[in-house]
Order: structure tokens, then sequence, then C-alpha cells
């Protein structure tokens, strides 16, 4: 480290020591470290907020698709399109409410085909989850769909005869 002049001037003195300063101030030393220190935590937070919200995701819709197969095969199960359609729609809001899943707007939409031995039931569950809950994330809701076919029984009795059709 250069010293200071030794002569008595004042005016000389002040000058080495603010370009002592200057220099001290642009110096490098330090410096990534301190930038460590200040970042790591910051992309930490990121990085488990995307997390949780990559999980959310996962979770709603592996949820969606078990309330499908759920409510496919309480359809399956009805001897009336119209039963089946009631029993898909009630199927569903009962095992998306019971695993917890809030949905802003629930479609569930049954294709029945006659209900007729051996043909097949389709649900369709849609539903607009907020991946952000209760975060505050500014992640817009999405858009969840799943869709789930049932047979329907070959060997059930009809309601009026009681016999096998």
């Amino acid at each position: 480290m250069p010293r200071p002049p030794a002569s008595t001037d004042h005016a000389a003195r002040r000058r080495f020591r603010r370009r002592e300063w200057v220099s001290w101030w642009r110096a490098d030393d330090g410096s990534v470290a301190a930038e460590i220190t200040i970042a790591a935590p910051l992309l930490i937070m990121l990085l488990v907020l995307v997390g949780v919200v990559i999980h959310r995701g996962v979770d709603a819709r592996m949820r969606i698709d078990d309330a499908a197969h759920q409510a496919a095969r309480a359809a399956s199960l009805e001897r009336t399109p119209a039963a089946a359609v009631t029993a898909a729609r009630t199927t569903a809001g009962t095992a998306l409410a019971s695993a917890g899943v809030v949905c802003r707007s629930l479609v569930v939409s049954t294709v029945t085909g006659g209900m007729r031995p051996g043909g097949t039931v389709a649900v369709t569950v849609s539903c607009e989850v907020d991946l952000g809950g209760a975060l505050l994330l500014g992640v817009p809701p999405r858009q969840l769909a799943a869709t789930a076919v049932e047979p329907v029984d070959l060997w059930r009795a009809t309601l009026t005869t009681g016999t096998r059709t």
C-alpha cells in the first residue's frame, strides 16, 4: 500500500486519501460472495414457489382424473340415462370435494350411449382450478379435464322385467 506524501502539504494529503478511498470503493474483493449472499435466498424462494405451483397442478390433475373414473363407474351402474347423468355429476362433485380440489366451475358431461348392456358410458370432468391458491402467486387459473370410459355390465337385469337382456 502506498504511503502518503511526507511533505506538510495538506492538499497533497487530501488528494492521496481521496484516491485511496476511490480505489477501495472500486475494488472487487469479496463482491462475488456478497452477490451470492443476496441472490441465493431469492433464487431458493423462487424455486420453492415454482415447485409448489407444479405440485398443485399435478395433484389437481390426478384428483380430477380419479373423479372422472369414479363418476364413470357410478354412471355405468345406473339403469337409465337420466339417472346415469345425475350419478356422474353427484359422484364427481363429491369426489373432488373430498379430495380438497376447489373448482371455480365444474362441468361434468356424460355420454351414455343408451345404457344398453355391453355399451359404454363416457364421463368428462372439466374443472377450472386455481393453482396459486392462498399463496397469491399471480398464477392464472387453469382449466383441467379428464375423461373416463366404463363398460355397462353385459349380464345385468333390466329394471322393468327383472330378466336378463
